[in-house]
Formats: C-alpha cells, structure tokens, sequence
C-alpha cells in the first residue's frame, strides 16, 4: 500500500513559477515508477510527467516539455518544478505510483492539489 500526499500547489501569475511535492509512505517508494497528471475543469486527465523507478528515465507531457522538471528523492519524495506557468496549466495535479510495467490506472493516487495561473 502506498499513500501519496501532494502539496505546493496554489495562485501564481502567468509567468511564475511553483514547484509541488509529493510525499510517499512505504519502505517500498523506490520499487515504483512515478508520475503527475492533471485535470483542467471540463476536460479529461492529462498526462504531465513520470519518472522511472531507478530514475534513469524521465518523460514529459508535449505540453509542459521545456517548461516543467520532474525529479524524486531519496527520502520518498518526488517533485515538479513548475516555470514559466501559463493559464492553460491550471488545473488539479495528481500524484501517481505504479509498479514498473503496470498501467497508472491500475496504481495509487494522491487526492490532487490546485494550481491557478492568473493572466
């Protein structure tokens, strides 16, 4: 069982920049893969960034490429550096873990933080 917490979400001007967290329970948090996704109110799940179990394979969402950084901890913690935001980009961002060769779908979900950028 894994549970994940999200946080540093909230209102920043287009421009700006956040950076959100997501904490993790568990000895196992380095056994799964990681990822964010985001929903935009009245649309459908967006796929923002994973990164591999080991770490060695980060990917990008087309829309966030060049703008966000996905990085993870060594103490169960993985982050997203949010720059150069756009309205476009807000949303609720959600945190996910899977085991490597699964589907999201099938891992575990933090409950989601806001984010708003302002034009």
């Amino acid at each position: 069982q894994v549970q994940l917490v999200e946080s540093g979400g909230g209102l920043v001007q287009a421009g700006g920049s956040l950076r959100l967290s997501c904490a993790a329970s568990g000895r196992t948090f380095s056994s799964y893969d990681m990822g964010w996704f985001r929903r935009a109110p009245g649309k459908e799940r967006d796929f923002v960034a994973s990164i591999s179990a080991n770490g060695d394979s980060v990917a990008y969402g087309n829309s966030v490429k060049g703008r966000f950084t996905m990085s993870r901890s060594n103490s169960n913690t993985v982050y997203l550096q949010m720059n150069s935001l756009k309205p476009e980009d807000t949303a609720v961002y959600y945190c996910a873990a899977k085991v490597p060769g699964t589907i999201w779908n099938s891992g575990y979900w933090g409950q989601g933080t806001q984010v708003t950028v302002s034009s």
